[in-house]
């Protein structure tokens, strides 16, 4: 059993994979709900955010400054296996439920901490939220146009926070089942983006520090967007020197760049990417993006399509599931995941706010 008192985005999608592995999770919810839920009304009248990350949850509502709701979360935790956490730092060790103090109650519960910088620094106690962080880490100053740093289009420090915790509870899991022993796990938003900023940094570090470079990659050429006849953008991706002599030979019909010494290897071509680029928008601007991609597939180059939000919903590789919201349902997103046999994944529904309270009260045995 996972209980988790949670708000938002990152310990949302945590308990939420682990509810879609088949956990029983417990959303406990102050008595104004979790604040996600407010959003927007996009999901028949839900917040896309809420349904996103909450389906196969119970919710309960709780008022933590209230002695007999503490009482009762008390009682959930004694026979609950994991609890996340990700309010205010210090908030749950004011109400008697810090990690080190439910670990000496309970030696064999997972802990999960979610915070924004982490405990201790100067930073502990700041507020963070997911543009705040792509900021403070860096993510926004390599991401957006040549003019201007820009925010990821969804909340990528959220998220990799969340993937972070579940992935440490499944091997707090696995080490509990060796052991007995539970553990303390400590997860924020900006160790989670930090990590996936190693490259930048190393490359900083290194004299190689990533420019903006919008529709391309930084550090890779050719490996970008390219304009075609009548508009149109593909995304062409070369990776090694093999590609490169097939791009230039079946798909550009200019083999003589093969012994152009800007072009000899990755870092020329980085290093000359203006150039590159002209020689490769002089076949492309005369050609529909169809002709280009018949000539990427014949090459065997990777390519793909520059599409919108209407293009990803009718994409053919987009799994979708049925989703049931309180009132209606919503055709969402499948989750990225493997299941055994081919089992089809069930969605769970999203609960109501409270939708669980009265039947909670009762198993664990408190008053209404």
């Amino acid at each position: 059993m996972v209980v988790s008192v949670e708000q938002a985005v990152a310990a949302p999608y945590c308990t939420s994979r682990l509810a879609d592995a088949g956990a029983r999770v417990i959303k406990v919810e102050r008595p104004e709900g979790d604040f996600a839920r407010g959003y927007d009304s996009a999901a028949a009248g839900q917040s896309a955010y809420f349904v996103w990350i909450n389906r196969g949850k119970e919710s309960v509502q709780l008022n933590l400054r209230d002695e007999a709701d503490r009482a009762l979360l008390e009682r959930m935790l004694a026979e609950a296996d994991v609890f996340v956490q990700n309010l205010a730092p210090g908030a749950m060790a004011r109400l008697g439920f810090s990690s080190e103090a439910l670990r000496a109650r309970h030696p064999s519960i997972i802990t999960v901490d979610v915070s924004g910088y982490g405990e201790g620094g100067a930073y502990e106690t700041m507020k963070a939220y997911d543009l705040l962080v792509q900021c403070e880490s860096g993510l926004a100053e390599i991401t957006g146009s040549v003019q201007e740093p820009g925010r990821v289009g969804v909340s990528v420090c959220d998220i990799a926070c969340g993937m972070y915790a579940y992935s440490g509870v499944l091997q707090a899991l696995i080490a509990r089942g060796r052991s007995g022993e539970g553990a303390a796990l400590k997860v924020s938003l900006f160790d989670a983006i930090a990590d996936w900023m190693a490259v930048p940094l190393l490359q900083h570090e290194g004299g190689m520090s990533p420019r903006r470079v919008g529709l391309n990659h930084p550090t890779i050429a050719p490996y970008g967007a390219y304009e075609c006849a009548g508009g149109e953008l593909v995304v062409l991706s070369i990776q090694n020197e093999r590609e490169w002599r097939r791009l230039c030979e079946q798909v550009l019909k200019k083999p003589e760049l093969l012994e152009d010494r800007r072009f000899l290897g990755n870092e020329n071509r980085v290093a000359h990417r203006s150039a590159l680029d002209r020689e490769i928008n002089q076949v492309f601007s005369l050609l529909p993006r169809t002709a280009v991609s018949e000539r990427l597939e014949a090459a065997d180059i990777a390519f793909g399509a520059v599409r919108d939000l209407a293009g990803l919903g009718a994409h053919p590789a987009l799994r979708r599931v049925v989703q049931a919201l309180p009132d209606g349902e919503v055709a969402s997103v499948a989750p990225p995941v493997c299941w055994a046999d081919g089992a089809a994944f069930e969605a769970k529904p999203v609960p109501a706010l409270g939708q669980h309270t009265a039947a909670i009260r009762a198993e664990f045995q408190t008053s209404v």
